[in-house]
């Protein structure tokens, strides 16, 4: 992994089948790709490691002084409300020479909103 003062962490809930991560790696990679000056991690909430806590460490271990967090979630829900507020609280503290930007939901952008209808479109029309 390339040694940044910025690091981005995809945030996703993590799951028991291993397959399912496989499209939360592909962005991975090519944001990776996008962006070799920086940092691009893979984090998960439950079930599938690293944890949000180990992906941060690493990249602040590597260097990094800024977090990107960007939650791979469709929807504000109690994950989104609850646990990633208080799951970077918690790291914060841990590391207070971190600054961190939390993005929204992916599901709050209106162009992925757009994107999938677009793609349900396409499918529906078949």
């Amino acid at each position: 992994m390339t040694t940044s003062s910025q690091a981005i962490i995809l945030f996703a809930h993590g799951a028991r089948d291993p397959e399912w991560a496989l499209p939360f790696q592909a962005i991975k990679r090519q944001l990776q790709a996008a962006r070799p000056d920086a940092q691009v991690g893979l984090a998960f909430l439950e079930l599938m490691t690293p944890s949000l806590e180990a992906a941060v460490a690493q990249s602040a271990a590597q260097g990094a002084k800024r977090i990107v967090l960007v939650p791979l979630f469709l929807a504000q829900g109690g994950h989104m409300k609850q646990d990633l507020p208080r799951l970077v609280r918690e790291i914060s503290d841990r590391h207070p020479q971190l600054e961190f930007q939390v993005m929204s939901a992916i599901g709050d952008a209106p162009e992925m909103l757009q994107a999938i209808t677009d793609w349900i479109l396409r499918g529906a029309a078949a």
